[in-house]
């Protein structure tokens, strides 16, 4: 694997996606690669699953065979000098162990959203996934990003109603392995939207917004962590990518109206700030 530093004048930051695709355009590889290139990072990506998807739907899914899923890594890996990788859609526990066995001599941060029901509430990770997930890709991450519901599945426990309960969430979650973890509060309730990082050296940081009345959220969850991996992948620590990745995510939302996308939950506006 080479080697190189992020913070050389003349290379050029490489994040990957490895995730599902969403035909309609707004979350899985396509949101990712709309914010690597948003934030600065050239964006390489490997599919693991074809959804039939718009904003209302997911409608089929057809899973791209392991064998497929992991040349596309190894073909990535083997001639681009990738800084971050993120991981998003990965659907069954035979592509879960594919992915961490193709990664196996990655060194650099990885990136994990536990992407388990699309946001029109279709699952997207098969029940017998979870435990893999838990135990053979979870340790590997140097940040996972759950939201709420993600959390407690995760857990196997009740849904965080409060920051005292995200806080322990987030320590319990710490204890599969992952270097750091994100709580996401998106599905909170209240006026502002607070996202909690809890590490095991640093003191907790939480990220606060202003809750935006706005249906247009598809894809919400797959920026944060793809534009987290971009900032990473620019050389920035990870306090101050979680920091500068949730302003982006909340404009992206501010200006998610601005776009007439579909008929049900329309997308982020990753380009909100070239059109």
């Amino acid at each position: 694997m080479p080697t190189r530093s992020n913070t050389a004048p003349d290379t050029t930051s490489i994040a990957l996606t490895i995730a599902g695709s969403d035909s309609s355009g707004g979350a899985g590889i396509q949101a990712d690669l709309k914010a690597f290139s948003a934030l600065g990072a050239y964006g390489a990506s490997v599919i693991t699953a074809i959804t039939a998807q718009n904003t209302r739907s997911v409608t089929a899914v057809h899973e791209i065979p392991v064998d497929v899923v992991f040349a596309q890594i190894r073909a990535v890996l083997d001639d681009l000098e990738v800084d971050v990788i993120k991981i998003g859609m990965l659907s069954s526990a035979d592509i879960i162990q594919t992915v961490c066995n193709a990664l196996t001599d990655f060194e650099r941060a990885i990136v994990v959203d536990p992407v388990m029901v699309a946001k029109s509430g279709d699952l997207l990770l098969q029940q017998s996934a979870i435990e893999s997930l838990k135990s053979d890709l979870l340790p590997r991450a140097s940040l996972i990003t759950p939201n709420l519901p993600e959390a407690a599945q995760l857990l196997g426990c009740g849904l965080a109603t409060d920051q005292a309960s995200m806080l322990a969430q987030g320590q319990a979650l710490l204890e599969l392995g992952t270097s750091a973890v994100l709580v996401k509060g998106g599905h909170g309730r209240g006026s502002e939207c607070i996202d909690l990082l809890v590490t095991r050296s640093n003191p907790v940081e939480s990220y606060r917004a202003a809750r935006i009345d706005t249906r247009n959220t598809h894809g919400s969850g797959c920026t944060l962590s793809a534009s987290i991996a971009a900032f990473l992948a620019n050389g920035l620590p990870l306090h101050e990518s979680v920091k500068r990745a949730h302003s982006y995510l909340q404009a992206s939302i501010k200006a998610a109206d601005n776009l007439q996308i579909g008929q049900g939950h329309g997308p982020v506006h990753h380009f909100h700030r070239q059109w």
